[in-house]
């Protein structure tokens, strides 16, 4: 008897890790992220692992060649909000996780000055594999991978999307402005019949080398703080 029950509870252990949710032995309050519907998790969790095989199935790929591990999210696939960057450095190559490098803790500090982190928002990238030399993926690369993110944001359902950096923009608004003329404002946008609002900002990696710039990134965060408020 002990046996099955041990079982059961390893089993239903691996399916909350799936979903990355916390119900499990949790005595705080439930958060609007416990009250989805089981159908609704369990399909988010389907199309996840449907979409992951898939990327992992890509052939002739030149960055799948080059790469270590696909990099393909982090966090809570039930988040209103959704990270999305330029790809993999060498880092999150080797972890298998997007932004876990220094641009990475940066971001999880970008995260924590307006009351939120890794638990709270959904993390992806453009690309899911590590450029050589952490170039910037090709737009041949970017058009490659793009079908794939649609249907990442489809199966997310966020209300908001935060776009970090210029491929990520460029990919997703179709713009080639400069990220300093489309940051600090809203855009919406419309992806497999979603109406999402998309913020631009910079890229953490780049805040590393222009520090600066931290002061307009700020506006761009308290901007999704008081969007959030929405939802």
């Amino acid at each position: 008897m002990s046996k099955n029950i041990n079982i059961k509870l390893t089993k239903l252990v691996k399916y909350y890790s799936l979903i990355n949710h916390n119900l499990i032995l949790n005595n705080k309050s439930i958060n609007r992220y416990n009250k989805m519907q089981p159908d609704i998790q369990k399909n988010i969790a389907k199309g996840l692992k449907k979409l992951r095989e898939e990327i992992n199935d890509i052939k002739d790929c030149k960055l799948k060649e080059n790469a270590s591990n696909l990099v393909f999210s982090d966090g809570n696939p039930n988040s209103k909000i959704m990270i999305i960057g330029e790809g993999p450095g060498a880092n999150e190559d080797k972890e298998g996780l997007p932004f876990v490098g220094r641009a990475g803790q940066l971001l999880d500090k970008m995260l924590h000055a307006i009351n939120l982190n890794r638990e709270k928002v959904y993390i992806t990238n453009v690309v899911n594999y590590r450029p050589p030399e952490n170039r910037k993926p090709s737009e041949k690369e970017v058009e490659r991978y793009l079908p794939y993110l649609k249907r990442h944001i489809g199966i997310i359902k966020p209300n908001i999307i935060l776009l970090l950096g210029s491929t990520a923009m460029n990919a997703i608004l179709g713009n080639t402005d400069v990220i300093s003329k489309m940051r600090g404002k809203w855009h919406e946008i419309e992806i497999n019949k979603l109406k999402i609002y998309c913020m631009v900002s910079f890229h953490p990696a780049y805040l590393l080398r222009q520090p600066d710039q931290k002061k307009f990134s700020w506006i761009d965060l308290k901007m999704i703080r008081e969007k959030l408020k929405k939802f």
